[in-house]
């Protein structure tokens, strides 16, 4: 008795790293690839055609990103199996891609193995974190403490993120679909919800969290 093969859409901005990721996946014959894409936007664009069982998606994307994606994907379709394959192993980046609406969350540090069991998993409706992200997830999800962005919006963390990451506002405002105002407005929130005076700090803090790189 022959099974359906799981299809799988890959979205990352890396045409090399997506053909590795395709000669890992099609290496089971459980897994077909269907479609690749190299942004967001594309990945939205193009979702309802393909009706992938799973998206395999990075975070780290120029125009909206990976967490902009996700809450697209999901608010269009209910039924998106998205799993995240990310160089970031931050608690607080993985808890917000689950907040987001992924599924499943994996670390490019962990072994090959793991994506196609991940990948497996996420098809089957079954939420997947690799070993290493597991244990600190949990404790933040615990103790809201160990994670000082809580007090920003899905909205205001995507800001966040882009200011750390010293993209100027009206450059975030084009990226997320906002105006300018809009986007000032969010800064102006973040810098009062957490109690930063300048861009320096915020940065200092984006790094301390493990949104960004030193």
């Amino acid at each position: 008795m022959t099974t359906t093969p799981i299809r799988v859409y890959l979205v990352d901005d890396h045409p090399v790293v997506r053909d590795g990721y395709r000669r890992l996946l099609e290496n089971n014959a459980d897994i077909e690839i269907v479609g690749e894409a190299g942004s967001g936007e594309a990945a939205c664009e193009h979702y309802v055609n393909l009706q992938p069982d799973v998206v395999v998606l990075d975070l780290n994307m120029p125009g909206i990103g990976g967490i902009e994606t996700i809450s697209r994907l999901r608010a269009k379709h209910k039924d998106v199996n998205i799993l995240v394959f990310s160089m970031h192993d931050s608690p607080i980046m993985v808890r917000r891609a689950l907040e987001a609406g992924a599924s499943g969350f994996l670390t490019k540090s962990c072994a090959a193995v793991q994506m196609v069991d991940a990948v497996q998993a996420v098809a089957n409706g079954k939420p997947f974190l690799n070993d290493t992200v597991a244990p600190s997830m949990l404790d933040v999800m615990q103790n809201t403490n160990h994670d000082p962005l809580t007090a920003l919006s899905k909205r205001e963390f995507e800001v966040f993120c882009r200011l750390a990451d010293g993209q100027p506002v009206v450059d975030i405002a084009k990226a997320l679909s906002i105006s300018p105002k809009t986007a000032g407005v969010h800064q102006t929130n973040i810098m009062r919800k957490l109690d930063l005076r300048n861009a320096a700090e915020l940065t200092r803090l984006a790094i301390r969290c493990g949104v960004i790189e030193a």
